[in-house]
């Protein structure tokens, strides 16, 4: 389980980073944060 949340985060992170420089500047940043959340290394949502 804890893999797939890894790679849910890194995937949610580098859609945040492609639309920042899509300049979607508040979707990439509400990507990235909730990658960081949901990744294993922050809080998780699911535990």
């Amino acid at each position: 389980m804890a893999t797939i949340l890894w790679i849910i985060a890194v995937i949610l992170v580098i859609a945040g980073i492609f639309a920042l420089f899509r300049r979607q500047i508040l979707w990439g940043i509400v990507l990235i944060v909730v990658g960081l959340l949901v990744g294993p290394g922050g809080v998780s949502v699911f535990t």
